[in-house]
């Protein structure tokens, strides 16, 4: 196995190997990082938009809970 890739990179040029395998497989390798990123951060953007019901609940509590003392200091 060590001849048959020994003969295979004697064989094949150098600039082949950088520019024809290593340099495109760098290039997509990067390309997908950035786009998984870009969507990443449109994902965090939407989440920070929705609405979560839990507000809504806390904000029914403290309402309730303000009434209440309201009419506690009222009498």
């Amino acid at each position: 196995m060590g001849y048959i890739l020994n003969v295979f990179v004697r064989e094949l040029p150098g600039w082949f190997l950088f520019g024809g395998i290593f340099l495109p497989v760098t290039l997509l390798l990067l390309l997908l990082i950035a786009y998984f990123r870009i969507k990443l951060i449109e994902a965090d953007a939407e989440l920070a938009h929705i609405y979560d019901t839990r507000d809504e609940v806390m904000d029914c509590c403290f309402q309730k809970l303000r009434r209440w003392r309201r009419t506690r200091l009222i009498r």
